[in-house]
């Protein structure tokens, strides 16, 4: 049985896979975005990402921190400097995953897009709103124009709508009432 184990092996050693997760997290801050496949795209997310959070607070322990897990000095300037700066105001989820229509040619592989989220102008307005705390509830607001559309509908002539195919169910209520 397989419980609680929830780290994806890779098919290598421990050793082997924390340096394959270092240099590509060491690659994806230098440059943003890299190409690999979706389980070594996945297994960095959950790398790299709690190193951004840490890299918020700029302070010399979180830097050491850092650094003992990639092992760059490059890498770890650009994450406490660049990156910090632009996902400070962000809650999480500095990464996103964009899967590729083409496969690896050698072993058919799902290739995908691993990139982080505030330096893709694609898909970013802008200047991320500073809001406060969002609703969750079920109850929202009518807006005005929702009100207007809703008036709309109710004016509209009954001889405009399609007829009705009759069933037998449909035919029977109607002549009830």
């Amino acid at each position: 049985m397989r419980h609680g184990n929830k780290v994806n092996h890779l098919g290598r050693k421990t050793a082997h896979r924390h340096a394959l997760l270092s240099n590509m997290a060491t690659s994806l801050i230098l440059n943003k975005r890299i190409t690999t496949t979706v389980a070594k795209a996945k297994a960095l997310r959950k790398y790299v990402e709690p190193l951004i959070t840490k890299a918020k607070n700029d302070t010399q322990h979180s830097r050491r921190t850092v650094f003992s897990y990639l092992q760059d000095k490059e890498s770890v300037t650009t994450l406490f400097g660049e990156v910090a700066s632009k996902v400070a105001e962000r809650a999480g989820g500095y990464t996103r995953i964009i899967k590729l229509a083409d496969t690896r040619l050698g072993d058919n592989a799902e290739m995908c897009l691993i990139e982080l989220v505030d330096f893709n102008t694609l898909y970013s307005t802008g200047e991320i709103a500073a809001k406060g705390k969002t609703r969750r509830g079920r109850k929202t607001k009518k807006a005005e124009g929702s009100e207007v559309a809703a008036a709309e509908t109710i004016e509209t002539p009954v001889a405009e709508a399609k007829p009705e195919k009759k069933t037998k169910k449909t035919a029977t209520k109607k002549e009830k009432e």
